[in-house]
């Protein structure tokens, strides 16, 4: 299954993604379906949670990788490979080529998550640290293929990657044959448009909805232009689908198959990460959460059974850290408040009674006294809170403020 550079915007067929499913066989998981109880309550309909968090290497990314590695020529296998990656595409390539007895480098940006690092090299990878946006790393990987005659993985822009994350879209059918609706990630479209070669040709009535985050949202535009568009520095906290420009061939499918494309903002994915590993026991990185994302967003616009795809759980500790208070404080569970108070013995005491009454758990402390805008007998303190909710929120202000405090924030 192997494609040549002058037809690889070849179509990607049902057999292409059943021949790269033989290929898998033993190498990439049969990932699990959950149910969710939580989410099929809000929806009104069955939803299931098809975990590729739980795949080898921590993503959907290791079935796109091996398929198009397996498939190169023994002299393009003898020149190795190279990829550029932020993450998951990494360790995915690292595995594949480890598996398959070929030697591997990715470029991976200077500010990549050291346990994406270190798990890329523990996979048996040389990794090149270059550039800090994946544009400049993905140069850097383009050159070094040219330089050295290895052959360059992209993540997502060639048939043989779609074919593979294509199998994703088989299993979802063995295992879950009554789903009505498929909602999927989309970052430069490998997954989404593999899952829609595969179900679309066997379940033509299954609806497919993709989802992207709000400051990284290429398609929408793209798919209204008719041809790939560009977004401009692209942000957000899901940096598997933080991609600014659609791939060509995946773009093409997803025009044509995938029913819809909706975006998600950031206190969506932080609530869906939140609910993920709370709810399901599921830890999932934020661009693997982004279906749940549109679930919470527009719970009542799914017809179900619903099939969500976690196509990822590698989070680095310090973002999750991060995006879990950021959910926290999205759902009214954690709150920040800024005062003053007469600096005097024992003012504080009072103050954290106040809060005790009113059944506030304080996560951390910040006393100021030194500040010029403060006058001479006043200090001013920042708390942080663990709170029950918006309900809880109001009735903590409130509280403050009858108690005589004056809440800056």
């Amino acid at each position: 299954m192997s494609y040549s550079t002058a037809d690889s915007l070849r179509p990607v067929t049902l057999d292409d993604v059943r021949g790269a499913q033989k290929m898998l066989s033993g190498v990439a998981r049969v990932t699990a379906m959950e149910g969710s109880r939580h989410l099929s309550q809000l929806v009104g309909a069955p939803v299931h949670l098809k975990c590729e968090n739980l795949q080898r290497t921590g993503s959907f990314k290791l079935r796109g990788a091996y398929v198009r590695i397996a498939g190169l020529l023994p002299e393009e296998r003898a020149a190795g490979v190279v990829a550029a990656s932020a993450g998951n595409h990494a360790q995915g390539v690292a595995l594949a080529s480890a598996l398959l007895g070929v030697r591997s480098t990715v470029f991976m940006p200077k500010g990549a998550p050291l346990p994406k690092v270190s798990a890329t090299r523990d996979y048996g990878a040389e990794v090149r640290l270059h550039g800090h946006v994946v544009d400049e790393t993905l140069a850097a990987a383009q050159e070094y293929a040219t330089e050295t005659g290895a052959v360059f993985i992209h993540p997502f822009d060639h048939p043989d990657i779609i074919a593979g994350q294509g199998t994703v879209g088989l299993e979802i059918l063995e295992q879950c044959p009554e789903a009505r609706t498929i909602v999927v990630g989309i970052g430069g479209g490998g997954l989404a448009a593999g899952i829609a070669v595969s179900v679309k040709a066997l379940r033509p009535d299954l609806r497919i909805v993709g989802v992207q985050a709000e400051g990284a949202a290429a398609y929408p535009p793209s798919l209204a232009a008719g041809r790939p568009v560009t977004v401009e520095n692209p942000a957000t906290m899901a940096d598997g689908i933080k991609v600014g420009r659609p791939g060509d061939v995946p773009f093409g499918i997803v025009g044509e198959l995938v029913d819809e494309v909706r975006t998600v903002s950031e206190d969506e994915l932080s609530a869906a990460l939140l609910l993920c590993l709370e709810r399901a026991k599921l830890v999932v990185e934020p661009a693997g959460a982004s279906p749940v994302a549109a679930l919470l967003s527009r719970p009542g616009s799914f017809e179900g059974p619903v099939v969500a795809v976690l196509s990822g759980g590698n989070v680095d500790p310090v973002l999750m850290q991060r995006v879990l208070r950021h959910g926290m404080a999205a759902q009214g569970r954690y709150l920040a408040v800024r005062l003053r108070l007469t600096d005097r013995p024992g003012a504080l005491a009072t103050l954290l009674g106040v809060l005790s009454v009113v059944d506030a758990n304080v996560l951390d402390v910040s006393h100021v006294r030194t500040d010029p805008r403060l006058g001479l007998t006043e200090a001013e303190v920042e708390l942080h809170l663990e709170t029950k909710g918006p309900a809880h929120c109001a009735e903590v202000g409130q509280a403050l403020r009858e108690a005589g405090y004056t809440v800056m924030g």
